[in-house]
């Protein structure tokens, strides 16, 4: 969940914003699953997962179709339909859902995965959001968040960044275990379709049983 730049340059957070750019193009994203996710969900035992900020349905078609079963939510339509098409050409099951990850809240305890892939937000609402994502994850269950390293980003708000280590300080360490907390690099494609050294910031811990 990245955010959107308005007419004057500010950035914008709110549905009617996402909407808008997911009807300006065909498709925004590649269709492919993030690769920290296919990273750290590949060694896991297929069970209840939660995609948080879903998009086009990369991540939850990747996942349904290795047997997990996939809640996928997102606050844009557009996004959603898309995402049930390619679910429908593929033949996989998910459980698309409209909501606004900012007010909505999960199950408490009800998945064995909860991935939330580049979910940049401002603080006042990110934090709370993350903190309601880690508390639907189940004893023994995994919380994912993957973010851009803040200095790979030149940005007027620095605030919308984290560091895996900032999302660790948030967990009880008597409640979970970090298992991955670092700057990973990779390769994104830049504006002229050419290779860029990139980084994203990755957390996973494991709630214990």
């Amino acid at each position: 969940m990245d955010a959107q730049h308005g007419a004057h340059g500010e950035m914008q957070f709110d549905e009617a914003s996402w909407e808008e750019r997911y009807r300006a193009a065909p498709a925004l994203w590649s269709g492919r699953a993030n690769p920290q996710l296919v990273a750290e969900a590949a060694g896991l035992t297929p069970g209840r997962a939660l995609d948080a900020g879903s998009g086009e349905g990369g991540d939850a078609l990747w996942l349904a179709g290795r047997g997990w079963r996939v809640t996928a939510v997102d606050f844009s339509t557009v996004a959603l339909g898309r995402a049930a098409a390619e679910a429908e050409r593929l033949g996989v099951e998910v459980d698309w859902v409209h909501a606004d990850l900012t007010r909505w809240t999960p199950p408490a305890g009800a998945f064995d995965l909860v991935s939330a892939q580049y979910f940049h937000l401002p603080p006042q609402d990110r934090d709370p959001a993350l903190a309601r994502l880690a508390a639907a994850v189940a004893p023994g269950g995994n919380l994912l968040v993957v973010g851009h390293r803040p200095s790979e980003l030149h940005t007027g708000l620095p605030e919308m960044f984290f560091t895996a280590g900032q999302v660790a300080a948030t967990l009880d360490p008597a409640a979970w275990e970090v298992v991955v907390c670092e700057d990973r690099p990779r390769t994104a494609s830049g504006p002229a379709g050419h290779e860029l050294p990139v980084a994203d910031t990755v957390l996973r811990a494991r709630r214990r049983a």
